[in-house]
């Protein structure tokens, strides 16, 4: 039968094991690639609005609202209408980000809605 000490031992690597886990699901790497290709800190940072909202603002507005991945994915490939003020998002072109593919722009809401 396990002392005392061993099983707090193993009860504090399970906890932290899980911690860790927990810090790893939520982490999404930063592309910052795509953010430079896509002139996106032209209107957004990640903390302070700017010219339109900013990343926090986006991710705590659509982080937990069925659909939101499509629609803002769908938002930076072809522009779309203002929901934060009077500024409208200008499509991917408009930007003059270039062409964004569904994946790519599924990367740039994934790391947003993270933040």
């Amino acid at each position: 039968m396990p002392n005392r000490a061993h099983v707090r031992s193993l009860v504090a690597g399970v906890v932290s094991l899980g911690a860790s886990a927990h810090c790893l699901a939520f982490t999404t790497p930063e592309p910052t690639a795509l953010i430079d290709q896509q002139r996106c800190m032209f209107c957004h940072k990640v903390d302070t609005p700017y010219r339109a909202p900013s990343f926090q603002q986006i991710a705590d507005r659509y982080r937990d609202v069925p659909g939101a991945s499509d629609m803002l994915a769908a938002k930076l490939r072809a522009g779309g209408k203002a929901h934060w003020g009077e500024s409208a998002m200008p499509s991917a072109m408009q930007r003059g980000g270039g062409p964004l593919s569904r994946d790519d722009a599924g990367k740039l809401v994934q790391w947003v809605l993270s933040q």
